[in-house]
C-alpha cells in the first residue's frame, strides 16, 4: 500500500503485513547477548529519516521508578518535589505528565495531596499491576491515564511470564481493552524492547493497539522503554538495539502519532541521555525521566538532563524554568539526605568549578571562556574557583568576587591588596605540607581575620 505523506511531502510504501510470530522456542538474540560477554553492537546499514515532533515534551517516573531505587519518599517530599517540576515545566507544561504507584495507602495520600493543587501540568498519572481492582482504583481517585507492564522481549514473556509470544499477545490486549472499559487511557510500557523481535512480535502488537484504539475513540499510548540500556544511536545500528529504528518502527509501520509515543531509558551504558535525545529527533514527543536521574540499578534518563537538550534542539526553553534544578538539587541533599556526586553535571557542587590557575585567570578576564553557558543566569549558579596550590592569584581573585557575589565597582584584581595577603596564606598552607583543596569556609574565616585586624573588609 502507498500513502502521501504531509509531513515529507512524498508518497511512501507502507507495510501492513507483519503478523505475530509465535515461536516455539525463546529468541534471545545469543549472537547479540551472549551474557558471557559484553553485548554486541550490529549494523545492516539501514538508515531511516530525523523526524522532529512537531511538540516535544518530558515526562517524569521520579515517584514510580525513581522510587525502585531508594527509600520511598514521605508525602511531603513527593508533593515539594511535584510543586517544584510544575515550576519547572513552565506555563506551557514542558513537563508534561508525573507517574506515582497507587499501592499503599501512602502513594494514594502523596496522589490526593497533588491533585488538591489543581495543576494542569504536571499531569497526575500512575502505574498500576494489570487487574480490573486496580483500574477501578484509577478510576476512583480521578485519574485520566495509567501505566500498563506488557513486557515485549522473550526474556521476560518465555523467562518470566511462562507464556508462549500468543498467549502474551492476547493476554496485553485484554488487559488494555479492561483499561478502556471503564474509560482510563492505557499507556502500555513496552518493557525490555530492546532485546524484542521488533517485526515478529513488537510491531504487530502495536498495530492491534492501534486498531483498538480507532475502534474505542481513545488514545492508547506506548512507552518504548530500553530496561537494561542497551539502546543504540549509531548511524546504520541494526535492530533490535536501534533507537531511532524503534521509535521509526512505531510511528512508520503500527502508524503510532509521534504524541503517542515516549521513550523510556536506562544508563547502564552510559546512553541514557543520548538515546532519549534521539528519540525526539526520530519521532517520539515524549521522554521519560527522573530527577537527577534516579531510578534502578545506573538510574534513568537524568531530567535536567533533558531540560538543556530541549533548549539546545529547539532553540528556547519554552517557558521551562531552568534555576529549579538548583533548588531541587538543594531539596535533595538537605532535605532529603542524598549525596550528589560533586562532578555531575549542572547539580553537582563542582560541576561549574575551576582549580586550576590557567583557568582562573581566564574567568577572571571573562567567564565565558571557562563556562559552559550562563550558569548564573539558567542556574543560579555563578562559575567558581576551587582554592589549590595551583590557583594562582586570579584564581584567588576570582574566588573573592564570586563567593562574595561582589558589584562590579568592589571587584578585586590580581594586583589588589587583599588577593596577594590571601595568596600568601594559602603559600603557607602548602608549604606546611597541605593536600587537596582550601575549603571556602577555611578562606572566609581568614578573611575575616584580616577585616578584624584592619576593621574593615579590604574591598570595602
Amino acid at each position: 500500500m502507498i500513502e502521501y505523506n504531509k509531513r515529507s511531502n512524498l508518497m511512501e510504501a507502507i507495510e501492513f503485513n507483519y503478523v505475530l510470530n509465535d515461536i516455539k522456542d525463546a529468541n534471545l538474540y545469543r549472537d547479540i547477548y551472549p551474557y558471557s560477554e559484553i553485548p554486541k553492537v550490529t549494523f545492516n546499514h539501514t538508515r531511516v529519516p530525523i523526524h522532529m515532533p512537531d511538540e516535544i515534551f518530558i515526562t517524569d517516573t521520579s515517584f514510580r521508578d525513581g522510587q525502585q531505587s531508594r527509600a520511598p519518599y514521605t508525602v511531603d517530599q513527593i508533593t515539594t518535589l511535584y510543586q517544584m517540576l510544575h515550576r519547572l515545566g513552565g506555563p506551557q507544561g514542558k513537563v508534561r505528565q508525573s507517574e506515582f504507584f497507587l499501592y499503599s495507602k501512602k502513594d494514594r495520600e502523596a496522589v490526593y495531596r497533588c491533585l488538591e493543587l489543581d495543576y494542569e501540568f504536571p499531569e497526575v498519572t500512575s502505574w498500576i499491576r494489570a487487574n480490573k481492582d486496580d483500574f477501578k482504583l484509577v478510576r476512583e481517585i480521578g485519574l485520566k491515564e495509567t501505566g500498563i507492564l506488557l513486557s515485549c522481549s522473550d526474556y521476560h514473556i518465555f523467562k518470566k511470564l511462562n507464556m508462549t509470544r500468543k498467549q502474551a499477545f492476547d493476554h496485553y490486549l485484554g488487559i488494555v481493552k479492561q483499561a478502556l472499559d471503564v474509560g482510563i487511557i492505557p499507556r502500555c510500557h513496552f518493557e525490555d524492547i530492546t532485546r524484542a523481535d521488533f517485526y515478529g512480535f513488537v510491531v504487530p502488537l502495536a498495530m492491534a493497539l492501534r486498531q483498538l484504539s480507532e475502534e474505542s475513540q481513545t488514545p492508547i499510548k506506548i512507552r518504548a522503554c530500553d530496561t537494561m540500556g542497551y539502546g543504540v544511536t549509531y548511524p546504520g545500528a541494526a535492530l533490535p538495539r536501534s533507537v531511532q529504528g524503534i521509535i521509526f518502527g512505531l510511528n512508520h509501520h503500527a502508524h503510532f502519532p509521534s504524541e503517542w509515543i515516549e521513550w523510556h531509558g536506562h544508563n547502564d551504558f552510559y546512553k541514557a541521555v543520548n538515546n532519549s535525545s534521539n528519540a525526539w529527533l526520530y519521532g517520539a514527543s515524549g521522554v521519560n525521566c527522573t530527577m537527577l536521574g534516579i531510578g534502578e540499578r545506573t538510574g534513568n534518563t537524568p531530567l535536567e538532563a533533558m531540560v538543556f537538550e530541549y533548549a539546545s534542539l529547539r532553540g528556547t526553553l519554552d517557558g521551562m524554568d531552568p534555576t529549579v534544578i538548583s533548588e531541587i538539587a538543594s531539596y535533595y541533599e538537605h532535605e532529603i539526605g542524598l549525596k550528589i556526586s560533586p562532578s555531575t553535571p549542572f547539580v553537582g557542587k563542582n560541576f561549574n568549578v575551576t582549580r586550576a590557575g590557567i583557568h582562573a585567570d581566564g574567568l577572571l578576564k571573562d567567564e565565558e571562556i571557562y563556562n559552559i553557558f550562563d550558569t548564573n543566569k539558567f542556574l543560579n549558579r555563578p562559575p567558581l574557583v576551587a582554592i589549590s596550590a595551583h590557583s594562582g592569584l586570579a584564581g584567588i581573585a576570582h574566588w573573592i568576587n564570586t563567593y562574595y557575589q561582589l558589584t562590579k565597582e568592589q571587584q578585586v584584581n590580581k594586583s589588589s591588596k587583599i588577593v596577594t595577603q590571601l595568596k600568601e596564606y594559602v603559600d603557607h598552607e602548602f608549604e606546611q605540607g597541605r593536600i587537596g583543596i582550601i575549603s571556602d569556609q577555611e578562606l572566609d574565616d581568614y578573611i575575616h581575620f584580616l577585616k578584624n585586624e584592619v576593621g574593615e573588609y579590604l574591598w570595602d
